[in-house]
C-alpha cells in the first residue's frame, strides 16, 4: 500500500531527538574540557548524521528501502563533509568571537548558560530541521521524479558549499591576500556560496521527503522554511555581512555581487 506510516514516524521522533541531544551533550562535555565552545559548529553536521542513521534503523520494514537509503546517504555526506571542514578550519584557533560575546552576557554559571542557549538550542534545531530526513524514511510509495529532483538540487547545494569553502580556504592561505575580500570563483557570483549551497541542500532534502507523499511534505516543509529564514534573515547572511562591512573593498564588492542567489557580477560604470 502506498502511503505514509504515521504511527512509525511518530515513534521515530523521540529517538531522533535523543540522537541530536546526545551529540550535543558529548560536545558540551568536550567543550568544558577544552574551554572552546566553537566545537559546537562541528557537532552541527554530526547531529544531522546521527539523526539520519537512527531514523534509517528505526524505519526498517516501514518505508521504501530506496528512499530510506537515499535520504540517509545525502544527509550523512553533507553533514560529515561540513563537520570535517569546520574542524579543519578551526584547528589551532582560540574561541570564536561569537561565542565569547554570547557568554559574556551570562549571569551566573557560564557553562550552564552555554548549555542552555547554545547546545540545547542547537540540538532542538537539528531535530526540527531534520524533519524531512525523518519523514522521508516512512513513505511506502516507490521512488519517483521528486526524489531525483531533490537529489539533483542537493548536489547543486553541495557543490556550492564544498567548492566555495575550498576556494575561500585557498584564498586565505596566501599571505598576499591578507585583509582582502574574496571575490573570485563562486564568490564572484554570490557573496555567500556556502549559505546558498545550504539553502539548496535543505530544499533538495525536502523534495525527497515530498516524494514520500503529501503527508510527509506537510510535516517536512518547516525545515527548509526555517533554514531559509536563518540563512537569509537570522544568524547567517546578516550577521556575517555586519562583520564584513568595515573591511576595505567590501562595499564595492557588495555593490557588484549578488547578496545570495548566484548571478554574473554587475559591471562597473
Amino acid at each position: 500500500m502506498n502511503g505514509f506510516e504515521w504511527a512509525a514516524f511518530a515513534r521515530n521522533l523521540a529517538p531522533a531527538a535523543g540522537a541530536a541531544l546526545f551529540v550535543m551533550a558529548v560536545t558540551f562535555a568536550v567543550a568544558l574540557r577544552t574551554g572552546l565552545h566553537r566545537i559546537v559548529d562541528v557537532a552541527w553536521g554530526i547531529g544531522f548524521t546521527a539523526v539520519a542513521l537512527v531514523s534509517y534503523v528505526m524505519s526498517a520494514g516501514d518505508g521504501d528501502p530506496g528512499r530510506r537509503l537515499l535520504v540517509t546517504v545525502l544527509t550523512a555526506v553533507w553533514g560529515l563533509r561540513l563537520a570535517l571542514h569546520i574542524a579543519r578550519r578551526g584547528r589551532g584557533h582560540g574561541e570564536d568571537p561569537r561565542y565569547e560575546a554570547l557568554l559574556a552576557r551570562a549571569r551566573g554559571n557560564r557553562g550552564l548558560y552555554a548549555l542552555r542557549v547554545v547546545y540545547l538550542l542547537q540540538g532542538a534545531l537539528v531535530w526540527l530541521v531534520s524533519l524531512p530526513v525523518q519523514a522521508a524514511q516512512y513513505g511506502t510509495r516507490p521512488l519517483s521524479a521528486f526524489a531525483l529532483a531533490g537529489a539533483a538540487l542537493w548536489a547543486v547545494g553541495l557543490f556550492f558549499e564544498a567548492v566555495g569553502d575550498h576556494q575561500l580556504a585557498r584564498f586565505k592561505s596566501d599571505p598576499a591576500h591578507r585583509g582582502r575580500v574574496m571575490d573570485r570563483g563562486l564568490w564572484s557570483l554570490t557573496r555567500h556560496p556556502n549559505y546558498f549551497g545550504d539553502f539548496c541542500v535543505w530544499w533538495g532534502v525536502f523534495l525527497v521527503a515530498c516524494d514520500a507523499g503529501a503527508a510527509a511534505a506537510a510535516v517536512a516543509v518547516i525545515s527548509p522554511l526555517t533554514m531559509s529564514y536563518l540563512l537569509l534573515r537570522g544568524s547567517g547572511k546578516p550577521l556575517l555581512e555586519r562583520h564584513m562591512a568595515e573591511r576595505p573593498g567590501y562595499a564595492a564588492y557588495a555593490a557588484r555581487t549578488s547578496g545570495f542567489f548566484p548571478r554574473p557580477p554587475k559591471r562597473g560604470p
